[in-house]
């Protein structure tokens, strides 16, 4: 029998609704046959899936949707994605007046990216807003590029970024490229909120509608032209331009950007994988096309090894995120984490600045609060300050809009596989990431390393440092509820000790009053040594998050002494 229960969901209060009555209003309401098809098919067949389909309206949270595709009030479909556009477009119409208001929007390759880029396009037109779309798929960091780029107020990137499969999401930004922060956040999901059915869309365009334009090949020549000018290195590029460099998109949107940023640069070996260079949103030779898995990056691992490659990199499918791998001192192939490549990139920026004559008071790094200490570390060797604001490229961005006009942002990155530099786009960048990998290992080449001594060389000078994630899976309501217990455990009973190194520090993100951030669902434990444990649920899976951080010598085995204390 269906209930109404009160439960706690990724610590927020959510009416767990009654999910008969909710597939009810779609059996009986204005949705499409084939939709009331699926539903009823659904509530046949799987009685479990039916249940999470329909028990709670999928939320729109701080950073737009993201959830698993199919029918339901809980999965992403074009009656979800058609409500949460229109809110969005009540609120653009509400904040902006004009007679050219515009918004950009931009898509990757998952299975119904593109059904949903339109919808969201044909709404927007629908509403008097001028829509500028891109002609096909292309990397989140140049829709942010283009949202400042064209003058617009909004924009959105149709992406489940490195989720698996049956995902997808929408990513929602603002007029300075980066994605919404508060208020405007909050107050972009009260509008969504209050378009709780189909009928109050403008799904179809009637007479005084918003243009739809396209971007394309003029749009991809700017962006790539910008960020090329970032780069610091010419004569050691020119030098060892024959290095050879395995690229693969994993199926995703960076397919046609990178390569052609790389050409550009003067590398003239950019070796593919072609079965990987196809535009698939079932991601047909992946389990996940994620680059964070060491599974995801096997094929172009091979490939490597096959053509005798240097190094390896591997883009997620909206193009935001990069793994790379290079040859170690054995010629063995070894994977760097977001961490590692990180701080490489940011030891060779600042190094290059320096060198350059470019580093002053007004120029800034930042990171997030789960990165690597290491990067701020090398900030402040460099005299430069380092933020640490809290998970989500979009607060480093926050930091970036509050900084304009008093000072400069050099690079900024977090551990999960994101990197920018500059100021172009607002958002983690792969393709930038790309373009200053390349370069750094054309420098380190001059100077007679591989980038694998070259992170030795950092940790020589900086101390050596290791650091590791666990992800605990954990679906449905009761998986919301463990999540919460974990979570309050932490908070009633905190560890006195890690790793038999006295805890001498505790920060609780969600005191906002002491840390000077947002409040976050997100707890961090240090111990004398210089270890560090954060803990925070994931806001866009079901998964509560254990960063471990280890320093000293000994820290690959802390690592593991680590994950034995908290992974129970």
């Amino acid at each position: 029998m269906a209930m109404k229960i009160q439960r706690k969901y990724n610590n927020e209060n959510i009416m767990a609704q009654d999910y008969n009555e909710n597939a009810r209003k779609w059996l009986e309401g204005d949705f499409d046959q084939e939709t009331k098809m699926k539903v009823l098919e659904l509530r046949n067949n799987d009685p479990a899936g039916f249940e999470d389909a329909f028990y709670k309206t999928l939320e729109f949270g701080t950073g737009g949707l993201r959830g698993i595709m199919g029918v339901g009030t809980n999965r992403m479909n074009k009656y979800t994605v058609g409500m949460a556009t229109q809110g969005l477009a009540n609120y653009i119409l509400k904040k902006v007046s004009g007679d050219d208001i515009r918004v950009c929007i931009s898509y990757d390759s998952r299975n119904n990216s593109k059904q949903f880029a339109k919808i969201t396009a044909d709404i927007f037109s629908a509403n008097g807003l001028h829509v500028f779309i891109f002609d096909n798929l292309r990397p989140t960091p140049e829709l942010s590029y283009s949202i400042r780029k064209m003058g617009a107020v909004a924009g959105v990137m149709v992406t489940a970024s490195h989720n698996p499969k049956e995902y997808n999401g929408y990513k929602v930004y603002w007029s300075d490229g980066a994605q919404i922060v508060p208020p405007v956040d909050q107050e972009i999901i009260d509008e969504v909120n209050k378009i709780t059915d189909p009928s109050q869309v403008m799904f179809e365009k009637k007479e005084h509608c918003g243009e739809v334009e396209l971007m394309g090949k003029d749009m991809d020549d700017a962006y790539i032209s910008d960020i090329l000018s970032l780069t610091l290195s010419p004569e050691a590029r020119e030098k060892h331009k024959d290095l050879k460099i395995v690229y693969t998109p994993l199926h995703g949107a960076g397919v046609r950007i990178v390569p052609e940023a790389l050409k550009r640069l003067g590398f003239e070996n950019i070796i593919h994988v072609p079965e990987q260079d196809v535009s698939d949103g079932n991601f047909p030779t992946v389990v996940s096309p994620n680059p964070e898995e060491p599974a995801a990056m096997k094929m172009a691992l091979e490939m490597a090894d096959k053509k005798g490659a240097d190094i390896v990199m591997a883009s997620d499918p909206d193009a935001d995120r990069l793994g790379i791998a290079v040859r170690d001192n054995d010629g063995k192939l070894v994977r760097f984490n977001g961490n590692q490549t990180g701080s490489m990139l940011t030891y060779y920026i600042l190094t290059r600045w320096k060198e350059l004559g470019k580093l002053d008071s007004t120029k800034y790094i930042a990171k997030t609060i789960v990165t690597t200490e290491l990067i701020a570390e090398i900030g402040r060797s460099f005299g430069v300050k380092c933020y640490d604001v809290l998970t989500g490229f979009k607060y480093i961005e926050e930091v970036v809009r509050e900084n304009e006009g008093k000072g400069e942002f050099i690079c900024g990155g977090e551990e999960s596989y994101g990197f920018n530099v500059g100021e172009f786009v607002r958002d983690k960048d792969a393709p930038v990431a790309c373009i200053m990998v390349a370069e750094c290992a054309a420098w380190a080449a001059e100077q007679g390393l591989t980038l694998y001594q070259l992170l030795q060389r950092i940790y020589s000078e900086y101390g050596y440092r290791k650091e590791s994630l666990v992800s605990l899976v954990r679906k449905g309501i009761s998986g919301a509820e463990e999540i919460q217990k974990i979570m309050a455990d932490l908070r009633q009973n905190p560890p006195t000790e890690i790793v038999g190194s006295k805890v001498v520090k505790v920060i609780d993100y969600n005191e906002p009053e002491k840390t000077g951030l947002q409040r976050s669902n997100v707890l961090q434990f240090f111990n004398e040594a210089g270890d560090i444990v954060s803990v925070r649920p994931s806001g866009t899976e079901p998964k509560i998050k254990f960063y471990f951080g280890a320093k000293g010598p000994d820290a690959d085995a802390k690592l593991k002494a680590l994950e034995a204390q908290f992974i129970k």
